[in-house]
């Protein structure tokens, strides 16, 4: 070899090599701020009853094996997480309170190993269940890794009005057993959400063992949006972005579909945001006002129709999540008064998955909450059957204007907002 044909390849593997650094740092990097993250991967499955531990500790060692190979690759995974179906289906002949017991010790098992584990909707009908709400109370103060739901819309019944009802009085019960009202962090009323979504607390599992991914990727948005000309150019820049992120997320997906013999059910496409990666940022990167001017509702819609036609396999929600206090900007745009409760509900019907994490007054009463929830379970309805939620927080001692703090590291210093 010539030595000026040898510089030259030295010159290319030197810029091979640099574009593969720059592409490990937007994976997550040890010693950057990654652009996106692996928030979780959530493993699907099928327990035989209460006390079926082998169940959850396969689930468990199959986690730990798929974590390795996806940082193996470059990528930060936050956690690990395991759906059941709905848990009326393994409690075989016990009732929910003598459940109480064996899930404590799930609770414990789980926590071990750093996994967190949802146990799906445990009301699906339209009905009013007075014993519902002690019953979730005591399940919050008895564990510290389980989350749960009940269903207040379907296709088979449309809204769930009674549910809706005993959805709020759990709320109310919940935020009186839990400091700070923190427990409804583990806890939502779900409209019309599928099986296998990744995310907590509306998750649950169907079918044959499986996994699914979510992934906290407001980064690339902001990436995408910088120095746009227009919307329709920062559509095409995202679209672009994401599935190139994304396939490569896949491609390792299915190689452990393929080594492990357990279904891969997709991605949950939602930029989920963290307190280091905050959608609010993102959307007003591109819409250059802060976040609830005019021009939101745009820039969240613009969001949602490339999430829908992206490339790849997708479950879940799959849409534009805006929890108020699990992001920093959105928590002081709500603290500056620049939007609503009813305008979150607005941006949910072009974007969103729902009210999540909002926090409300501690005399916030049964009644409002019922009639917020049949809010978001009508907009689930209405707009064919979209998966909604309503995570919504009391906050015990505090109105509507005074700020809140937290103490869980997920969450960040809000006001309090009106419920109406």
């Amino acid at each position: 070899m010539s030595r000026r044909n040898m510089k030259k390849s030295l010159w290319l593997l030197a810029v091979f090599f640099l574009l593969q650094c720059i592409d490990l740092l937007g994976q997550g990097g040890k010693n950057s701020k990654p652009i996106f993250r692996i928030r979780t991967i959530t493993a699907g499955v099928n327990l035989g009853s209460i006390s079926d531990l082998a169940a959850i500790e396969s689930g468990m060692a199959f986690l730990e094996r798929a974590k390795k190979e996806f940082e193996a690759a470059g990528y930060e995974v936050q956690t690990l997480r395991i759906a059941t179906q709905p848990l009326k289906e393994y409690l075989n002949d016990r009732s929910r309170s003598q459940a109480i017991p064996a899930l404590k010790t799930i609770d414990r098992l789980i926590a071990s190993k750093n996994v967190i584990l949802s146990i799906g909707p445990v009301i699906t009908q339209d009905e009013y269940d007075p014993e519902f709400s002690s019953w979730a109370a005591n399940l919050i103060r008895e564990t510290n890794n389980i989350s749960f739901s009940v269903s207040v819309a379907s296709k088979s019944q449309g809204i769930h009005s009674q549910t809706a009802l005993t959805a709020a009085e759990a709320i109310v019960a919940i935020s009186k057993a839990s400091k700070g009202g923190e427990g409804n962090f583990r806890f939502t009323a779900s409209a019309n959400c599928p099986p296998n979504i990744p995310f907590f607390p509306a998750a649950y599992h169907r079918g044959v063992e499986n996994f699914a991914i979510g992934l906290e990727s407001p980064g690339l948005l902001k990436q995408a949006f910088e120095n746009s000309e227009s919307v329709e150019h920062a559509k095409r820049k995202l679209k672009t972005l994401l599935e190139s992120k994304l396939a490569a997320v896949e491609k390792i997906a299915l190689q452990i579909q393929q080594r492990e013999n357990r279904a891969y059910s997709g991605i949950d496409v939602s930029p989920a945001p963290g307190l280091d990666a905050s959608i609010g940022e993102a959307i007003e990167t591109l819409s250059q006002a802060p976040f609830g001017d005019a021009s939101t509702l745009t820039v969240c819609a613009a969001i949602t129709d490339i999430l829908k036609n992206l490339k790849v396999k997708k479950c879940g929600y799959s849409g534009l999540m805006l929890p108020v206090i699990e992001d920093r900007v959105l928590a002081k745009r709500a603290t500056e008064g620049r939007y609503t409760v009813q305008e979150l509900l607005l941006y949910s019907s072009v974007s969103g998955t729902g009210l999540d994490v909002i926090p409300l007054p501690g005399d916030t009463s049964r009644d409002k909450l019922a009639a917020l929830i049949e809010d978001v379970a009508a907009l689930s309805v209405k707009l064919s059957n979209k998966p909604l939620s309503a995570r919504l927080f009391l906050i015990p001692g505090k109105n509507a204007g005074e700020m809140v703090t937290f103490d869980n590291p997920y969450l960040t210093d809000c006001v309090v907002m009106k419920a109406d």
